[in-house]
This record gives structure tokens, sequence and C-alpha cells, in this order.
């Protein structure tokens, strides 16, 4: 180690740190577990900004937090470094990129989806994605399902979601309601350990190292909390109330500015928890898309930077571009309005969670512990992901349903990308890339 790398690094400029967080939004691929690699690679080894030990303690906050924790992640660390304009920049151009793309993306889907070389790539790519909300559910069960107590609640939710068409937001209270009470009856059960844990590396003195006292703007304060939250509020309720105004309580764009609060307070468990809610509401309840259709916009999702959860400005796109709001010849305009605004009402809770809870989080360096009814929860998101991977292979394999023919070209495409996941450990992009060049030579030839 050099005598330079004995010293902190000194501390980034704000425009300094606004080009990182510009840089990230267009290589944040890989999901949560790539996009926290990438700011650990990044932020704790190379630039030394942050401390492992402080990095880990912010993203076991973010982790209890519903929404995505890559993004919120990125908020905490640009808001401990530049106050909350700081956080704001770093939250914002963490999506702001992968916004854009989707509305592209979601325009050439709706205007090219049919001809048969799109149509033969999304031939392909839908049994991958089948594949990848599988794998999210071994990824996620191997972690969450400890004991036989914690498998029974995943069971039960897929039985809920599954059998009885119980919502999404109902098996999610009834979990927490199982981890409330089975923390205090048999704590052990259902006490898991930090999110991560293992033995530190130390990188070398870091900016905001293990022992820095939280900067004067971490430091928590009542009425900065209450300004802050009168601020959240009137971003919600002034935009919420122009959208009732202009068209009513019922209109598309109001419904999906309330429709998306709720799955931004909902989120536990990362993108793919939320996913069902998504197409229990969006396909089920609204009619917005098309079962195929969802299943395309998650592809779209998971070859875009940025979180997963950008697909809600697939289905806000889509959703108006079916139904235009401003009539045919203002369609894309609407879907792109409708795109931007449950982009806005899906991330803004994740800015007020993160600049009002910042600086109660600072005031401790200890690890943070899992709740009881986060441990419950997770559980029963693995339930729930199980059985969005059977409708998405429903759908999938069975286009016509039941009744029409089995495509076994899709099943097996989906069976070898399932196999390159767990077996072969070979990355989301490149199963999706060569799933859709399988899928165009089987449709083309």
């Amino acid at each position: 180690m050099t005598e330079q790398d004995n010293q902190p690094p000194a501390h980034p400029s704000f425009v300094v740190a606004l080009w990182f967080w510009l840089k990230l939004g267009f290589i944040s691929f890989g999901g949560p577990a790539g996009q926290i690699a990438i700011m650990h690679q990044e932020l704790v080894e190379r630039r030394r900004w942050i401390s492992e030990r402080r990095f880990l303690h912010a993203l076991n906050f973010c982790m209890l937090l519903p929404g995505p924790e890559a993004q919120q992640l990125a908020i905490y660390l640009g808001w401990l470094l530049h106050r909350n304009r700081g956080g704001i920049v770093a939250g914002v151009l963490f999506v702001l990129p992968s916004l854009f793309i989707l509305i592209t993306l979601s325009w050439l889907y709706i205007a090219f989806g049919e001809q048969p070389l799109v149509a033969g790539l999304f031939y392909g790519i839908k049994p991958a994605v089948t594949a990848i909300v599988l794998q999210a559910c071994q990824r996620i069960g191997s972690r969450a399902l400890k004991n036989n107590w914690l498998w029974g609640i995943s069971a039960a939710a897929f039985v809920g979601i599954f059998a009885l068409e119980l919502p999404f937001p109902l098996i999610v209270i009834g979990a927490a309601l199982i981890g409330f009470i089975g923390g205090r009856l048999a704590p052990r059960v259902f006490a898991l350990s930090s999110v991560h844990t293992g033995k530190q590396k130390d990188y070398g003195p870091a900016l905001i190292g293990d022992h820095s006292p939280p900067p004067a703007h971490a430091r928590f304060s009542w009425p900065r909390l209450c300004g802050l939250l009168l601020v959240g509020a009137l971003l919600w309720l002034l935009p919420m109330g122009l959208l009732c105004a202009l068209f009513g309580w019922d209109g598309s764009l109001t419904q999906m500015a309330w429709f998306f609060t709720k799955a931004a307070l909902l989120t536990f468990g990362g993108a793919y928890a939320v996913l069902p809610y998504v197409y229990q509401g969006a396909v089920g309840h609204y009619g917005w898309l098309t079962p195929t259709q969802m299943i395309d916009g998650l592809a779209l999702g998971e070859t875009t930077p940025g979180p997963l959860i950008m697909v809600v400005a697939f289905v806000g796109f889509v959703g108006a571009y079916v139904q235009p709001l401003f009539g045919p010849d203002s369609a894309f305009a609407g879907a792109a309005l409708a795109a931007g605004l449950v982009t806005w009402f899906t991330f803004l809770p994740s800015f007020l969670f993160i600049l009002g809870g910042g600086p109660l989080v600072e005031s401790t360096h200890n690890d943070l512990k899992f709740t009881a009814p986060l441990t419950a929860i997770t559980a029963a998101v693995v339930g729930v992901i199980l059985n969005l991977a059977l409708f998405f292979a429903y759908h999938v394999f069975w286009p016509q349903g039941f009744a029409g023919s089995f495509e076994w070209p899709a099943a097996l495409i989906s069976l070898a990308a399932l196999i390159a996941l767990l077996q072969f450990r070979r990355g989301v992009i490149e199963v999706l890339l060569c799933s859709a060049v399988l899928g165009l030579l089987i449709r083309l030839y």
C-alpha cells in the first residue's frame, strides 16, 4: 500500500459525484445484485468514498424498506456525500436513463411487435423470462426459507394467491402479522441475521470510515423531518389532485397514479415480489395489458439498465397507448406522459424513506437486523414469485390455453435457460440474448 493509499481520499465535488451517478444510470445492469456490486466496486474498493462497513450498514437499512434497494442505496450514499441534493441527483439519475430507454423500446414494441423479426426474438425471450423468474424464486428461497415454519408460510402464500386468488396486499399483511406474533412467541424461528455478513475486507482509509462521525446534515432533527414529510406530501398531492381535476378519480392516469403508489409501498422483497401485484392489477383488474404483453415488458425491463421495477414504465406506456388519452393522433404523447407519471409515483416514496430515515440510521453504526415481520413477508414472497413463474409458463407454453397445442420449442428454450442460469451461472443478459437468437431461428426456419 502506497503512502497515498494510507490517507483517506479527498471529498469529491458535487460535479464529480454527479458524473458518477449519471454513469451508473447507464451501466447498472444485472438487477439489484449487479447494481449493488457495481456501487461496492466503485465507491468502496476503487474510490474509497465510504468504508465497507458503512456501505453494508446503509444497504441493510435499504433492504428493510419497500422499494428498489439498489436505487435507495444510491440515494443514501448520494445524500451522505452531498446532502439532500446529492441524494436526489443520485436517485433520479439511477432511473432516468432507464425511463427514456424503456419509453423508446415500448414504442418500438407497439409499432413493430408483430413483425416477423421482432416476434421471433420475443418467441425466444419469453421462455427465458420464465426461467429467470424461477431462478429468482430459487435464489430468494434459498436465503429466506431457513426452517419448516418459513416453508409453511411460503406454501400458504402460494396457495392463497394461486388457488384462492387472494390479493397480494392481503398476503403481505397476513405474513407480517404472523411474523409479528411469531417473533414474540418463537423469536428464534423468525430471527435472521444481517443481510450481509462475513468478514469485511480492508481497502484502505475511506472518506466516510467506520468511525467517522455523521456529518452535520445527517444528524436527526424533528423540524427537518416534518419539513421533509410536508414537501413529500405536496409532491404527491399536487399531481394527484391535478389528475383528479382533469380526468376524474376513475380516469386511467389517476388510477395508474393511485395503483403504483400502493405498489411502491408494498414492494418488500424487491422487484420480483411486486411483479405479482402489478400483474394482478394491470392485467387482471384494470386490463391495461394482456398477459403476453406483461411478459414482454418484463423481458424489456431485464435488458435495460436501472431497477427491474422500471417495468412499471412499460405498463404505463402500453396501457395509455392502447387506450389513447388524447386521441389517436397523440397516442405517443399520452403514453410517454403515463410512463413518466407512474415512474414518479413509484419512486417518490423511496426518496422520502431515505432522506427522512437516513439520520436515524446514522445515529447508530450497529448492524441492522431483519425484523420478524419482514422475515415472514420474505418467506411469503417466495410462494408468490413461484405463482408468477407458473403464470408466465402457462401463457408461454400454452398460448391458446390448455385446449391448444403445447409449445415444446419454447419449453426447451426455457429449460436450457434455467440450466444456464442455475448450473452454469451465466448472466441474465447473456441468457436473454442467446434465447432471443434461438427464438428467431425457430420462427424463421
